[in-house]
């Protein structure tokens, strides 16, 4: 095929649905930027919202549907819906299989995508394995035994025969597990949108903002002690908790509960899960974010905080944290309470420091994970595959 022809791309995920946060949501971005850069675009997935009772997503199934100027299919999770599975959609990809250059792959460790990875094989399309995360050691301490039993007879002859592994970080690429395989890496980030940017006057009581889905893993066990201790010692601010987690009720209810409970009560708002308009009002009446994750392969809230111009306090296990020292876009803690808190005293003590690091936040933003700038990247690599097909 010619080199100026148009890549035909097929992306494959679990689920786009908003239970399952901004790795899964990121492809529908990542599909319209391919699109908007010339490559003709299908993304296959499932109507999976949630595995605790949720009711299936509203949308048409197993129909073509033209979405940002690409062609979206949305299969029933069929007979497994817990792991989202689909075989209708698996049964598509063994059809159409032929009518591409190459297929990306998102998520590992789960039943329709490591189905697809071997159907792409037995039908002679290339695939890229984007492993979101699932290859850190810390994440595979999560059900270890049946992780590493399914890596081994799987996932390890998916990532050996891949065209390449997406990893969105230097360091995701450099601590992942590959059960003996030996991949071609791509380190290629994740892209955010770019908002307007909005001029902030520094305030006697600054806003401290943590939005994320509320999930163990995030630091919030970090980030109230701290807040905590400095409201004890008098340090000015309000807080902001958004994000909800409908996977684990339970967890989010203790996190509400603890905090109206603690010396934060009267300077907290909880506000659960944002989107749109709100979400971009809260982010604009912010002056600083903070995620001292236990891990995280990117760390797509922060990037977004980045990009609406806001300085960040993130731990060193949030993978992006090289650029944010880089560019000094923000604090760099452990992943522990006294190095959060020293971080976050030292931010908010700071008005113009914090003005400083958040327009250097929206700079490397805008240079480093725009949406055009990934697209550009992934259609070069795209490329490279057919060539090499």
């Amino acid at each position: 095929m010619s080199e100026s022809s148009p890549l035909r791309v097929l992306q494959i995920v679990p689920s786009v649905s908003l239970v399952y946060g901004g790795p899964s949501q990121m492809v529908l971005g990542l599909s319209q930027a391919l699109a908007e850069a010339g490559a003709n675009v299908t993304l296959l997935t499932t109507d999976s919202n949630g595995d605790s009772g949720q009711a299936p997503l509203d949308v048409p199934i197993g129909q073509a549907v033209a979405q940002n100027g690409y062609t979206l299919y949305y299969f029933r999770c069929a007979p497994w819906r817990r792991y989202k599975f689909s075989i209708a959609l698996l049964g598509w990809l063994w059809n159409h299989a032929d009518q591409f250059d190459v297929a990306h792959i998102h998520a590992l460790f789960s039943p329709i995508s490591t189905a697809a990875a071997i159907i792409c094989r037995w039908r002679g399309l290339p695939y890229v394995l984007r492993p979101l995360g699932t290859l850190d050691p810390l994440d595979l301490r999560k059900k270890s035994h049946l992780k590493r039993w399914y890596g081994w007879l799987f996932e390890r002859r998916n990532l050996a025969k891949a065209a390449a592994v997406h990893f969105t970080s230097a360091e995701e690429a450099k601590v992942s597990e590959r059960f003996g395989a030996i991949t071609r890496d791509w380190v290629i980030p994740l892209g955010v949108p770019l908002p307007p940017v909005v001029a902030r006057t520094p305030t006697e009581q600054p806003t401290v903002l943590f939005m994320s889905r509320l999930d163990r893993k995030k630091g919030l066990d970090i980030v109230i002690p701290a807040l905590e201790t400095l409201a004890v010692s008098g340090v000015p601010f309000r807080f902001v908790l958004a994000g909800a987690n409908v996977q684990d009720p339970d967890y989010e209810r203790s996190i509400a509960d603890y905090l109206n409970r603690s010396h934060l009560s009267d300077r907290t708002e909880i506000v659960g899960f944002v989107t749109g308009e709100q979400k971009r009002q809260l982010l604009d009446q912010s002056d600083l974010f903070v995620l001292p994750s236990y891990y995280e392969n990117f760390g797509i809230a922060v990037a977004e905080a980045m990009a609406a111009g806001i300085p960040v306090v993130i731990s060193n296990q949030v993978h992006i944290w090289p650029d944010v020292a880089d560019s000094r876009s923000g604090w760099i803690c452990t992943c522990d309470v006294s190095s959060f808190a020293g971080a976050v005293r030292e931010a908010l003590s700071q008005p113009a420091e914090r003005q400083r690091r958040g327009q250097n936040a929206r700079a490397c933003t805008a240079d480093r994970y725009s949406w055009s700038a990934i697209a550009r990247q992934l259609i070069a690599a795209y490329h490279d595959i057919r060539r090499n097909r």
